[in-house]
């Protein structure tokens, strides 16, 4: 669990730092203060830097990451990968890295130059590998050199050439990544809830996801997968009602239980972990809020996750804030309200408390 958070170089974040994070963190503040970004940098550290999340990320914000042996393809990725640092600087030198993490618990990117050098292996055989130049090998002379990308976790680290990306994740850090989930603002992945849904069947988690689809239909019994169609790759959620004898598509049953179905399924599969929701309180009306907030502290108390969410909702605030304060509320004051504000260019966090929360609201101070 993260217990603070320094964020360097990332996108807005220029230099921004939480001194303390709690189980449950909702996130708020204006357009363009960072919430997202704040996510994406989050998921870069909980994935240790792998570079498959980072072109994820890239690619989910348009950026153009080419594979071929296109004559622009270093130009192209530069350019690409120039997005994730503040005001998409591109240098080379130790100062223009990103840190992400917590002291002596970072991952650490920067863009690099490199030689590609050959060494004598200790049988006489030929190793080769990647040699980052200094500035004291260019003053000592013209040299010849290629850009990279390195991305560092405590004592390890991997370069990458930006010319030949690789299609596949580095598997350098697999061993240290943590598990997560993130939910983005676009479109439910139904590939993705199809697999989460599979790692919890017939286990005790898929009675949380029953419990969590009753706060919109009551009568749900339960779900499952089935194909989709004769021409369709893809399985579709269907649920059995109480009510009613047949089986029904659950995308025939509106936006909002398909919401918590991607929410629900994500974190009964982070377990150990951290979950992501990015706008909360997309497609969910604000009666049906607090109820799903209720069922996310209990099973992030039970399952051990730590949740960040971000809104621009005032009934997201205030459904949070009462669950938050509830006497019953098995991590009750394991939470907070942190709001991102842009102070002439930079961004800051202020930080609530439960009480300072629970203060705000029932004066009706904006904490947006």
């Amino acid at each position: 669990m993260l217990n603070s958070l320094y964020i360097k170089n990332y996108r807005n974040l220029r230099e921004f730092k939480i001194n303390s994070l709690e189980q449950v963190n909702l996130i708020t503040g204006k357009n363009n203060t960072g919430k997202s970004a704040l996510l994406e940098a989050i998921s870069i550290y909980a994935s240790r830097g792998d570079i498959s999340q980072i072109r994820q990320l890239l690619e989910d914000r348009g950026e153009d990451i080419r594979q071929s042996d296109s004559k622009n393809i270093l130009a192209s990725n530069v350019q690409s990968f120039s997005s994730m640092f503040t005001d998409r600087k591109i240098d080379f030198n130790n100062k223009n890295t990103i840190s992400i993490g917590q002291p002596n618990n970072s991952v650490v990117m920067r863009f690099v130059k490199y030689q590609d050098e050959e060494i004598k292996g200790e049988q006489g055989s030929i190793i080769r590998r990647r040699k980052i130049t200094s500035d004291e090998d260019e003053r000592q002379g013209y040299i010849e050199y290629n850009i990279g990308f390195e991305i560092a976790f405590n004592n390890w680290s991997r370069l990458f050439s930006l010319d030949n990306m690789l299609y596949s994740g580095d598997g350098l850090f697999l061993r240290k990544k943590e598990n997560f989930q993130f939910i983005q603002t676009k479109n439910i992945n139904r590939k993705i809830n199809e697999q989460l849904f599979d790692s919890i069947a017939l286990t005790e988690k898929e009675e949380y996801v029953i419990k969590a689809l009753k706060i919109i239909e009551p009568d749900t019994e339960k779900i499952a997968f089935r194909a989709g169609g004769e021409y369709s790759a893809l399985r579709v959620p269907v649920v059995k009602l109480s009510s009613v004898s047949e089986v029904l598509p659950l995308q025939s049953m509106g936006d909002g239980i398909n919401r918590i179905l991607t929410i629900i399924l994500a974190l009964v599969n982070s377990g150990n972990g951290f979950l992501l929701i990015d706008e909360f309180e997309n497609g969910l009306h604000y009666t049906v809020q607090e109820q799903l907030w209720k069922i996310i502290f209990e099973l992030s108390e039970s399952l051990n996750i730590q949740v960040f969410a971000t809104t621009h909702s005032e009934d997201c605030i205030s459904g949070f804030q009462n669950v938050l304060n509830n006497s019953e509320n098995p991590l009750k004051g394991k939470g907070k309200l942190i709001r991102l504000d842009n102070v002439n260019g930079e961004i800051k966090p202020v930080e609530y408390s439960p009480s300072e929360l629970k203060t705000a609201s029932d004066h009706n101070i904006e904490t947006r």
